[in-house]
């Protein structure tokens, strides 16, 4: 058996997430899966770093497949020629057979894309919130309160599917540009719960408007208060954009990012 992680990224726009599901048509496992059956004439069962809900993107995703034998093909070819234009493999790497492309990830970076100036360049990778206004000094003290964050419980779609809700953040940054009307918040954590970064910047933009304050905020974070309805930020605003493994150096392959990010802040 050779195992092979496959780096790859997808717009999630016409997907219902990741994962497969018996009752959820048209998820990029699926189709991946469907795939490399085409290819090689046989089921192969891919395995994601992670799931990702319908109409969130990802510029740098990974898998990892088992085959029997190398291929006499060349298999990055042969995939980006049959996958739809939606999804594209960027590179293919052989790695150990017990190197596992979600248990072995210790660090994932999101990006979250805000416009609030109507632009139909950025409608499917931007979430589009008209005319709202911000107090962004606020966000930025919000964003200091989850960068200091443990335990992401009351910012978890289902927390009791968790052991543990626990997650450790390295990195939790807003960025603006008041004059293009856009904001972009970069979160990096070892572990992300299901919702969590969506639920972050529904917060975000909560306390930016001032349906909530800064304390109010705070009180949630530390599970002393909740609110009757909360309302994760759209999906199309998210990418998941790096994965990072103690013993693999991925090729850079986030041109869209890069490109989103012009006009903010330098990293």
């Amino acid at each position: 058996m050779i195992r092979y992680f496959l780096h790859l990224g997808f717009d999630g726009t016409s997907y219902s997430g990741w994962q497969r599901q018996k009752n959820t048509p048209n998820t990029v496992q699926e189709v991946i899966e469907q795939t490399l059956f085409q290819i090689f004439k046989e089921k192969i069962t891919v395995y994601g770093c992670g799931r990702t809900d319908a109409g969130v993107h990802a510029t740098q995703y990974i898998i990892h497949i088992d085959l029997d034998a190398a291929p006499e093909f060349d298999l990055k070819y042969r995939l980006n020629k049959n996958l739809p234009d939606d999804i594209a493999i960027f590179e293919i790497i052989e790695v150990e057979d017990n190197q596992h492309c979600q248990y072995d990830a210790v660090a994932r970076t999101y990006d979250y894309f805000i416009h609030w100036k109507k632009d139909p360049m950025l409608i499917r990778y931007s979430a589009f919130y008209e005319d709202v206004e911000l107090d962004f000094r606020t966000m930025e003290k919000a964003t200091e309160l989850l960068r200091h964050t443990s335990d992401f419980r009351p910012l978890c779609k289902q927390p009791n599917q968790y052991k543990s809700t626990m997650c450790r953040i390295t990195r939790c940054e807003l960025y603006v540009n008041e004059e293009s009307g856009r904001l972009r918040l970069t979160i990096t954590s070892n572990r992300f719960l299901r919702g969590m970064v969506r639920l972050c910047v529904f917060f975000l933009l909560e306390v930016g408007r001032g349906a909530i304050t800064l304390h109010e905020f705070e009180q949630v974070l530390h599970q002393e208060k909740t609110l009757n309805q909360m309302q994760p930020a759209l999906p199309n605003g998210l990418f998941l954009t790096k994965v990072s493994y103690p013993f693999l150096e991925l090729k850079d392959a986030h041109h869209l990012i890069r490109m989103k990010r012009m006009g903010f802040s330098p990293e």
